[in-house]
């Protein structure tokens, strides 16, 4: 699975660093390790909101230069790191999900998680013409503003809306998923070394026995 971004988006966020991983072969039983993950998060919450994270605040900066307001959409990983802060818990959806939300909080980056047989060719994010169809948890289509971020597949799929902030339905991973692809984006000062090791962690817990 291929995955790039627009030379467009990379000249407007030139600190944009990128990490995939397509994990194969993946079920609804298979056994995760999320508590570490999570319990790392939870100290570093204890020392002040996810507002003032650098990792936060980098995608602050670009959801507000991409004219949203920063407290009404925010970037996936500080709406898990929020909930985590309110409710001291995240939702059990599916293991991998599980896995990559519980690491995406401990790194406070977001992680997307696309089931690979839903999307058509390659995929890129770049801004949106206006014309491509994002599907809603729900089941109700909407057509991206023009302008906006977006994850685009071949066939004008939108696999996510305004960047980080949603995923799609249409590649939502679920009990039938058998592979996907993990990709995570940062902006903050040392975002390449971090998303680095944040893909490794993932690999890493996926590749145990």
């Amino acid at each position: 699975m291929r995955l790039q971004h627009h030379p467009d988006v990379r000249a407007e966020h030139p600190t944009l660093a990128v990490g995939t991983f397509e994990a194969i072969g993946i079920t609804p039983e298979m056994p995760v390790d999320l508590e570490k993950f999570i319990e790392r998060a939870t100290r570093r919450l204890a020392d002040g909101p996810e507002s003032e994270f650098p990792e936060i605040q980098a995608w602050r900066r670009a959801f507000a230069k991409m004219g949203l307001k920063p407290t009404q959409y925010r970037c996936a990983s500080e709406s898990l790191l929020r909930r985590l802060r309110k409710e001291g818990t995240l939702p059990r959806i599916h293991p991998v999900i599980d896995l990559c939300n519980a690491v995406s909080v401990a790194y406070a980056i977001p992680v997307a998680v696309l089931d690979v047989a839903k999307i058509d060719g390659s995929l890129e994010v770049r801004h949106a013409r206006g014309d491509e169809k994002y599907v809603t948890f729900g089941g109700t289509v909407e057509h991206p503003n023009p302008g906006e971020v977006i994850f685009a597949d071949e066939d004008g799929q939108a696999h996510a809306r305004r960047w980080t902030n949603r995923q799609s339905g249409h590649s939502a991973v679920s009990a039938t998923t058998s592979d996907v692809l993990i990709v995570s984006e940062g902006l903050h000062a040392t975002a390449a070394e971090d998303v680095r090791l944040l893909i490794e962690t993932i690999a890493g817990e996926l590749r145990r026995p």
